[in-house]
């Protein structure tokens, strides 16, 4: 295990320590068990496509015991205002109705909630909110969802934050606790139009999405998703602020006043390959020769499972961590251009021991449950379960 500077190796041994700990060895194969034996929230975003990636990852493939929630995403709705009258109608892809996972989910105790992603300002014209909720309770009713999942990204407007606090206010109207479960996603710098603190008490919980400080929006080589804010960082205004888990909270219960065991803090199972960068906030090489002066299309995504685990320190790369930010990066051996930021099964048990035991947050979530799926095992699931088990006294 290599560090960024000597004397700072401090923040891999806190890593390491913790792995070797009796927690961190918990019996995962008993995580197939019925039951999850969980007393923190694990929540899983579960995409309908992956069914069809490679390797397939579905309802047969997911360890339920591994978790207490599942969020489904692909649904979305669209609005019409060109006629008489507004109509809504919700956009359910081919293929992502899947029974069996509701099945299997619910005989293991485990809720599944529908995802309903995109930007929805839309809802704030006259008779569609009530039109856009009667349509998700009926799909919820006929398909025995346990709930909703709002991810709109982003509200901006001071209309937006009207809008979401309507939105929210009016599904808690329809979806009553303790039946259903309605939570929301939102960005780790929080953001005024989400108007947290008003939602709040009609939501069982927020998901942080602690994660794409990197990417191809950035102009240079960014960490995907710090613990801890590395003040090496030359353009902090890439992520900041909420650039790290220590600081999202502190935006969430500090400036926002959010309990505690409301918030769930986010993982990522995925990454970003820089082929253009040559060091840790190293620039891209093309941002001068880009419209917006970002790398653009020299980043690009990949997932843990069938990418990032198999160039752990193979295949003409070399791991190295950030001891600040207590995530991994590799660079290319030979010396050529190549940066990949991403998370592996260490930062990933270490996030989640951090969010729900040191700072007491109510759980975890990750995007995307099958990311780490490299058609035999889940690294990093089993790194965030080990992690969400309660210390031992």
């Amino acid at each position: 295990m290599k560090v960024l500077k000597g004397g700072l190796a401090t923040g891999a041994a806190i890593l390491v320590g913790l792995l070797l700990s009796p927690l961190a060895k918990a019996q995962t194969s008993e995580a197939t068990a019925a039951v999850s034996k969980l007393k923190k929230r694990l929540v899983a975003d579960y995409g309908f496509w992956s069914k069809t990636q490679t390797p397939p990852y579905g309802a047969a493939q997911i360890p339920y015991g591994m978790l207490t929630h599942i969020n489904h995403a692909g649904v979305s709705f669209t609005v019409s205002l060109s006629g008489e009258k507004p109509t809504v109608n919700l956009s359910v892809p081919k293929g992502f109705l899947e029974p069996e996972l509701l099945d299997k989910a619910h005989e293991a105790g485990v809720k599944v909630l529908l995802l309903l992603g995109g930007d929805f300002p839309a809802l704030a014209a006259p008779g569609v909110m009530d039109l856009a909720v009667g349509e998700i309770w009926q799909f919820v009713l006929d398909n025995g969802y346990d709930g909703v999942d709002i991810d709109w990204e982003f509200p901006e407007t001071a209309q937006d934050r009207k809008t979401f606090l309507a939105l929210m206010t009016t599904l808690r109207e329809v979806f009553p606790r303790p039946t259903y479960t309605i939570s929301a996603d939102i960005p780790p710098w929080g953001g005024g139009a989400y108007d947290l603190k008003g939602v709040e008490p009609h939501v069982d919980y927020y998901n942080i999405m602690m994660y794409d400080c990197a990417g191809p929006w950035t102009d240079d080589g960014q960490l995907n998703s710090p613990i801890f804010w590395d003040t090496h960082d030359p353009e902090p205004w890439e992520c900041q602020p909420g650039g790290s888990a220590q600081g999202a909270i502190h935006i969430f219960v500090d400036e926002n006043g959010i309990s505690r065991a409301e918030l769930n803090m986010g993982t990522p199972f995925y990454g970003y390959v820089y082929t253009n960068v040559r060091a840790l906030f190293g620039p891209c090489a093309n941002i001068l020769k880009t419209q917006d002066n970002n790398c653009d299309n020299a980043v690009f995504s990949e997932n843990y499972g069938t990418y990032f685990k198999q160039r752990i320190n193979r295949l003409g790369w070399q791991t190295f961590y950030d001891p600040i930010a207590l995530v991994p990066y590799m660079l290319r051996t030979n010396g050529e251009p190549g940066f990949i930021t991403y998370d592996d099964s260490f930062t990933t048990y270490y996030r989640t021991w951090y969010s729900d035991w040191a700072q007491g947050l109510g759980g975890t979530f990750m995007w995307s449950l099958d990311a780490d799926y490299d058609g035999h095992t889940q690294d990093l699931l089993e790194a965030e379960y080990s992690g969400s088990l309660k210390p031992t006294e």
